[in-house]
């Protein structure tokens, strides 16, 4: 893991802004609409916005610039910016697989619950299911899949004494989405759905007992304060995706087709080292450690227990593969099993 310092993310966007090697007359005059993540995030402020508004501009001479604004200021809540790219309201756009999962369950393919426990892990399941989700995108919306990217790890957060998955019984659990609900109720849980904004309040009233959302977003959202214990069993990263409008991206000049290209794989690269960082700073600060850009908690950071190894793999082969099956189809799960189960060595039936 990387050191969770704020260093590292300064180090990242230091990274954004090294000069490129083409010149800056190649490119002509060109402003790109861009609607980037949740101000909240820490990607937006710390990645988005320096990659778009200083990095492109620097490497162009200022011939390529762009628009960008949060999710936040748009009003909007995720969903919608496939919609918006697919209708060419926004040129480029970033959403999460799981606010687009009800359209079609391809999204959940990259980040079945309890596949990936780390990042390395996951990094590999996103690389062998993009080509699955470029063309599905690309097919469905008329969009062009640039990167995917992820959140960071997504554990149990919890109003009361948990010591393992058996723990989970009887308790309602808030999930954000439909492959967690899944694990969640194979382990007895009560799945809970409701927006991220509303957790907090309903832990404090006990309408809740857990919650699952990423260890740098919970704690970003004040969660440790009303919260006594946290559960470190990955079930997700909560991936998101870069995309464009594929008519707006045929009409650009091919010498910033190629530059974007080349770019957003480095971005890419930079966002799952983020990712990494956040994953750790999180759950430091969360859990009284060591501190450095999050919200210092003293929250009871639980040891994974044994037996949940084998009950992870379990649910995962009894509940949560078989149902991403029933809601994907016979064609989906062949080409999960032929790209991510392949890579990670189990079958989905």
């Amino acid at each position: 893991m990387l050191k969770t310092t704020k260093a590292c993310l300064a180090a990242i966007s230091v990274a954004l802004l090294a000069s490129g090697t083409a010149s800056a007359q190649d490119y002509p005059k060109t402003n790109l609409n861009v609607q980037g993540g949740w101000a909240t995030a820490g990607i937006y402020q710390e990645i988005e916005v320096p990659f778009w508004t200083e990095r492109l501009p620097s490497i162009t001479g200022g011939n390529v610039t762009a628009t960008i604004a949060s999710l936040n200021e748009k009003g909007l809540k995720g969903p919608e910016v496939f919609r918006l790219m697919r209708t060419g309201v926004i040129d480029f756009g970033t959403s999460a697989l799981g606010y687009v999962a009800g359209d079609d369950p391809q999204n959940e393919g990259p980040d079945l619950a309890g596949i990936a426990l780390d990042i390395e892990t996951a990094r590999k399941v996103s690389d062998a299911y993009k080509a699955t989700l470029s063309k599905l995108y690309m097919e469905k919306y008329g969009i062009r899949l640039l990167m995917l990217y992820p959140a960071e790890a997504q554990v149990f957060w919890c109003n009361s004494p948990i010591a393992s998955l058996a723990d989970l019984r009887g308790k309602k659990v808030r999930t954000g989405n439909r492959t967690v609900a899944d694990f969640v109720e194979a382990a007895g849980g009560v799945t809970v759905t409701m927006p991220f904004g509303e957790v907090v309040t309903s832990l404090q009233l006990g309408v809740i007992d857990c919650a699952v959302t990423g260890t740098f977003s919970g704690n970003s959202a004040g969660w440790h304060e009303v919260t006594t214990h946290l559960y470190p069993l990955t079930v997700g990263w909560s991936p998101f995706m870069y995309a464009v409008n594929a008519k707006r991206w045929e009409k650009l000049d091919p010498s910033l087709q190629t530059l974007l290209t080349e770019e957003f794989a480095k971005l890419e690269d930079d966002i799952w080292s983020a990712g990494d960082a956040r994953t750790t700073e999180g759950l430091n600060c969360a859990t009284g450690g060591a501190c450095t850009f999050g919200k210092p908690g003293s929250m009871t950071l639980v040891p994974l227990a044994e037996a949940d190894s084998a009950l992870r793999a379990q649910y995962v082969a009894e509940v949560v593969l078989p149902r991403f099956a029933d809601r994907c189809g016979e064609a989906c799960i062949a080409d999960w099993n032929q790209t991510v189960g392949s890579l990670i060595g189990i079958e989905a039936k």
